[in-house]
C-alpha cells in the first residue's frame, strides 16, 4: 500500500532529514514510527502528506506516485490520508458535531451523508453524549478522541497519528492508543510516530526506527532504545 524506495529529502539550507530510505507498509498494518526528536518522523510524515517532496527516489501510495501528481490531484491523495495531531488543532468555536461535520463538509459531503455520518463516527470514539459540547469543554483524552473521529470523517483508508498521545496523561494515553488499535482491527492501516516508549514496548507492533535520517530498524517489538 506505501512504498518509500532510496527516499532522501534534503531541505534548502542543506539538512538531509532521511537519507535513502527504503520500507513498505502493507494494507491493514499498525505501524509504529521511532526516533529522537529531529531524526526524520516529521519529513516522512509532510512526504506522506505530499506537503514536501523528495530530493530522490520514490514514494508509492495505493498505487500512486506522489512525485508525480498533479496539483489538481493533491487533495484527492489528502482526502485518503486521516491525520491526528499532538495539539488536536480542533475549531473552539464549533461543538464537537461542527467541528467533524466541518471536515466533512469541506470535501464535499451532503447534509445527509453528513447527519448519518458524525454521530456514527462519535460513537466509535466513545463520544456519543458529548456531541453539542465545545472543544474547551472537554478532557485532553476526549479532545483527542474528537481529533481522532474528524480524521476518520471521510473513511480514509490511512490514518497518520503524529504523537497524538504527547500531551495526555498515561490513562488517557492508552485509552487513545486502545481506540487507533480498535480502528486499525476495523481495516484502516494506521501509522503511529511516538516518543511513548511504555506504549511502544506494551503494544508489540512493527517498529520503524530513524535516527539521523536513516532507517536503523525495522522489525517487530519495542522502542530498542532510549527516548531522547
Amino acid at each position: 500500500m506505501i512504498y518509500f524506495s532510496n527516499v532522501t529529502k534534503t531541505y534548502e539550507n542543506g539538512t538531509t532529514a532521511l537519507d535513502n530510505v527504503s520500507f513498505h507498509i502493507e494494507k491493514g498494518e499498525f505501524v509504529f514510527v521511532v526516533g529522537p526528536s529531529g531524526a526524520g518522523k516529521s519529513t516522512l510524515t509532510r512526504l506522506l502528506m505530499h506537503e514536501e517532496l523528495p530530493t530522490s527516489g520514490s514514494i508509492i501510495i495505493d498505487g500512486i506516485k506522489v512525485e508525480d501528481l498533479r496539483p489538481s490531484d493533491i487533495p484527492y491523495l489528502r482526502r485518503s490520508i486521516g491525520v491526528v495531531f499532538q495539539d488536536f488543532r480542533l475549531l473552539d468555536d464549533r461543538t464537537v458535531y461542527e467541528n467533524i461535520a466541518f471536515a466533512m463538509k469541506v470535501v464535499g459531503a451532503t447534509r445527509r451523508e453528513i447527519r448519518r455520518q458524525v454521530p456514527a463516527l462519535l460513537s466509535v470514539v466513545g463520544l456519543s453524549n458529548k456531541a453539542r459540547l465545545f472543544p474547551t469543554q472537554l478532557s485532553r483524552g476526549e479532545a483527542q478522541r474528537v481529533a481522532v473521529a474528524r480524521a476518520l470523517a471521510n473513511n480514509p483508508p490511512i490514518l497518520l497519528a503524529d504523537e497524538p498521545t504527547a500531551s495526555l496523561p498515561p490513562k488517557m494515553a492508552e485509552e487513545i492508543v486502545a481506540l487507533l488499535t480498535d480502528i486499525n482491527l476495523r481495516g484502516t492501516t494506521v501509522i503511529m510516530s511516538t516518543h511513548a516508549k511504555d506504549i511502544v514496548d506494551m503494544m508489540q507492533k512493527r517498529v520503524i526506527a530513524i535516527e539521523d535520517g536513516q532507517l536503523v530498524r525495522d522489525e517487530k517489538g519495542g522502542y530498542g532504545y532510549e527516548s531522547k
